[in-house]
């Protein structure tokens, strides 16, 4: 496939920025498997393929398995993430989907219960980073050959 746009190409210092940025959220200290998880669920959510490749592909690097990786998006009846991991992809969940799903006192009591103020910013900014890469990614036809696409 070829993409639509190349960010890179069309508005080099805002992509360079948009990616700055995302690394230094990426490197901001919360669990790199955890925000995989996060990546996958909300690039899930928004039908990403680019993004969904990727993370998948460093998740598994980051030591996730490929049991967790495939049961992310049944994650509500799966046992196999803790409560932490399961604040993060409600939170998630609700970010992503903010128009309908809003952001219910219970879904944030349970990640206040598990984030300490610091770490919600820090998840909430990659949920923004991630929605942010899926919307350009599905929106222009982007698809990173690093990851292993096959035409």
């Amino acid at each position: 496939m070829t993409a639509r746009l190349n960010p890179f190409a069309a508005a080099p210092e805002l992509a360079q920025a948009f990616l700055a940025f995302s690394t230094q959220v990426g490197e901001s200290g919360l669990e790199k498997p955890l925000l995989e998880l996060v990546k996958i669920r909300a690039s899930q959510i928004n039908g990403c393929a680019n993004c969904l490749n990727m993370h998948t592909y460093e998740a598994r690097q980051a030591g996730e398995t490929e049991q967790r990786i495939h049961l992310i998006a049944a994650w509500h009846e799966a046992p196999c993430y803790t409560d932490r991991e399961r604040a993060a992809l409600a939170w998630t969940e609700h970010m992503t989907l903010v128009a309908e799903k809003r952001a219910p006192a219970d879904v944030y009591a349970a990640l206040d219960a598990q984030f300490s103020k610091e770490e919600q910013l820090k998840l909430m900014m990659m949920i923004i980073v991630i929605n942010g890469w899926n919307r350009l990614a599905v929106g222009f036809d982007m698809y990173e050959p690093s990851y292993g696409w096959k035409a």
